[in-house]
């Protein structure tokens, strides 16, 4: 078998044409067209009907992560507009402290129109509960993913948070090609959203709302919810001939204990809402295998899982077996929450250890998460692509979606 970085991204192709990319979501988030695929079998339903498809005895596995207001737009007094996205906090690291943060904190950002602010900082007057600030941003180095952006303001009493949510901007995706309207606050965040941190949507849970997750609950199945940042990297096209020129972006995770727990003992059809919820459920697995092996989560900043270490560590663990390992670590190290971060990549000849079932939107051409659903369907992922396209499905964020069974 070849090698998974041999595989060239030109197979990943298909015609999408820009008025099968979904605007804006239908009127009522659960009317929207549920593809359904098992074994090989294509066929639809309306995603409402999402609790008729799944066996009683499902743990459904959410990503509870929210979308914050990442982009910050100054206007130097030359003129020039300098956008500024927030991608991750640097100082301090945690999410929560630095969303809790008062008076300054650093973010590595992109900055758009990068050559026209050279250096000083940029100012931004805004007004919160009736009080005028000056939100102030200064570049303090350079990163490989951007630059470290300081953040000040005027008020010591104020937080980050509500300075983010006065000034920033939700960063709904580039192929959208229109400006954020105030319906994205509502309409792209998961009803089940809590973690601030994302800077785009696990556009899978968007489908669901509280009448379809009451039905879940009365036809038995079980949920369970994680956490994953997705990061801007999650646009990033493949670029390079075959994927293994392609560098696969971090992402930070947190689980709490009890769903290791449930994931270490349950016999429940794992099911996960979206990509995101994959690549968290099957870089757990890995990170069980090092624990099983004596070995220790790295430290801040460093993936605990590598972009291609699934596919070199000779894994022989059940699911089960794994999920042990890491709950022995976490109550050695008297860990109620596993904090760390995943650069894994899932393509064709990964071997899947955890999601038995995944629920996902379709995804763009060139795109790892194309690969992932391919990697899923074992290759077939083209009849699904094709029976979306020639059945007035509707692609990308705010599209359609499907459910993807093994049997």
């Amino acid at each position: 078998m070849n090698r998974p970085e041999d595989i060239r991204i030109e197979e990943y192709d298909y015609p999408l044409p820009d008025e099968r990319i979904a605007k804006f979501p239908v009127p009522g988030r659960d009317t929207s067209k549920l593809l359904l695929y098992r074994g090989g079998k294509i066929s639809e339903t309306v995603f409402n009907k999402l609790p008729d498809q799944l066996p009683s005895d499902t743990l459904l596995v959410f990503n509870n992560t929210r979308v914050i207001q990442a982009r910050i737009r100054f206007r130097k007094e030359s003129g020039a507009n300098i956008e500024v996205f927030c991608l991750e906090p640097d100082t301090p690291s945690d999410y929560a402290m630095s969303f809790q943060s008062t008076a300054r904190c650093r973010w590595l950002c992109l900055v758009g129109n990068s050559k026209k602010w050279k250096e000083g900082e940029l100012r931004h007057p805004l007004r919160i509960n009736g009080q005028e600030i000056i939100l102030r941003a200064e570049r303090i180095s350079a990163h490989p993913a951007g630059s470290i952006i300081e953040f000040r303001w005027d008020d010591p009493d104020m937080t980050f948070a509500t300075v983010l949510e006065a000034v920033g901007e939700l960063p709904i995706p580039p192929y959208l090609n229109r400006a954020t309207q105030e319906s994205d606050k509502e309409t792209y965040q998961t009803v089940y959203s809590k973690i601030d941190g994302s800077v785009a949507a696990p556009t899978a849970g968007l489908h669901f709302t509280p009448k379809v997750l009451e039905a879940l609950s009365a036809k038995g199945v079980e949920k369970a919810e994680l956490t994953l940042h997705v990061g801007a990297g999650t646009f990033k096209p493949v670029k390079s001939d075959t994927i293994g020129g392609h560098e696969m972006h971090t992402e930070l995770i947190s689980v709490n204990r009890t769903l290791i727990g449930e994931l270490a003992t349950t016999d429940r059809l794992v099911v996960a809402v979206g990509t995101t919820s994959v690549r968290t459920l099957e870089s757990l697995y890995h990170i069980g295998v090092s624990l099983s092996r004596g070995g220790q989560l790295p430290p801040h900043g460093t993936p605990a899982v590598t972009q291609w270490q699934p596919y070199t560590n000779n894994a022989t663990l059940t699911r089960k077996e794994a999920f042990a390992a890491i709950a022995e670590y976490m109550d050695k190290e008297k860990m109620q929450q596993l904090v760390t971060s995943t650069q894994i990549i899932i393509v064709p000849g990964y071997k899947f250890r955890v999601a038995e079932g995944i629920i996902t939107n379709f995804h763009q051409p060139h795109s790892t998460l194309l690969l992932l659903v391919s990697a899923f369907v074992e290759g077939d992922w083209r009849s699904i692509y094709d029976y979306a396209l020639t059945h007035s499905f509707r692609f990308l964020s705010y599209g359609d979606s499907s459910l993807l069974l093994k049997q």
